[in-house]
């Protein structure tokens, strides 16, 4: 995969890793702990990245977008401290219980979720909640970091107050206690078993041409086999997903949203199940 190189635009202008922004929400100033953020970085872990993570400021239009704020917040370890509430509660639940700890920032250890994988995973009931992302009206935004082996779900709550999104709390679940258990326990058989009969073939495909111009859009079909073939990476034992709002139903369409960091480029993994049985039936590739 391409070396990666992630940029934020100053004022409003989406950086390359998210979508645009809107000036819905005023722009509030930035006092001295949040000034203190990442921004111009490539993929390598380097002292010198390191650094320069560190002391760029974070734009003060980061506030109005959230994929913006969290891509700072995913870069500085100043500003992950800074824009967590202390202390943070931890709400795990086990056969139904609810058990409550709390972390002190002395506690927390810098979490970089996706950034190092170069791409990451939100998922959706239909086309339309597409747009979630873009929305500058948000209060709520919750980031899932969803362990397949496990058949678990790390839940990380932000909200957005007095023009701030910071995060509030943490919440640990099983999948079946996911709005999506159906399709996060089929995701978890799909990816272990490389999709392997879980896959309609020969298998609808619209986007580049994979063998011809980046370009040149086309839709056609391949063969069920070559279907991993146009993601950044074959999923492992984490995938993420962003919830913007969008309401999650055991409806019978969804929607595996596959985004580049830096490169622009987008995989949409199209599932659809029929009399129980979940199977991907369509790739759109841009």
């Amino acid at each position: 995969m391409r070396k990666l190189v992630y940029i934020v635009f100053m004022l409003c202008v989406s950086m390359m890793t998210f979508t645009g922004c809107k000036n819905e929400k005023p722009v509030q100033n930035v006092d001295s702990i949040d000034t203190d953020s990442s921004l111009v970085v490539d993929t390598t872990d380097s002292d010198t990245m390191a650094e320069i993570i560190t002391e760029t400021p974070m734009p003060k239009a980061a506030d109005q977008l959230f994929d913006d704020f969290f891509f700072n917040f995913i870069a500085s370890p100043k500003v992950q401290k800074a824009r967590i509430k202390w202390p943070l509660p931890v709400y795990t639940y086990v056969d139904k219980q609810e058990h409550i700890t709390s972390l002190k920032k002395n506690q927390w250890k810098m979490d970089r979720f996706f950034r190092k994988q170069g791409y990451y995973t939100l998922i959706f009931d239909n086309e339309k909640q597409m747009d979630a992302p873009k929305s500058t009206k948000l209060d709520t935004v919750v980031v899932e970091k969803i362990r397949l082996r496990e058949g678990a779900v790390e839940q990380y709550w932000f909200d957005h107050q007095d023009g701030k999104w910071k995060m509030n709390k943490i919440r640990n679940i099983s999948f079946e206690d996911s709005k999506n258990a159906s399709f996060l326990n089929f995701l978890q058989k799909f990816f272990s078993a490389d999709g392997a009969g879980m896959i309609k073939d020969p298998l609808p495909y619209h986007g580049a041409d994979p063998n011809g111009e980046e370009t040149n859009i086309i839709s056609t079909t391949i063969p069920a086999s070559d279907w991993s073939t146009y993601l950044p990476a074959v999923p492992g034992d984490v995938i993420y997903n962003i919830i913007y709002g969008q309401k999650y139903g055991e409806g019978n369409f969804k929607i595996l949203d596959f985004k580049g960091l830096s490169n622009g480029l987008e995989t949409q993994l199209i599932f659809k199940r029929h009399k129980g049985n979940w199977k991907l039936v369509k790739i759109n590739a841009y």
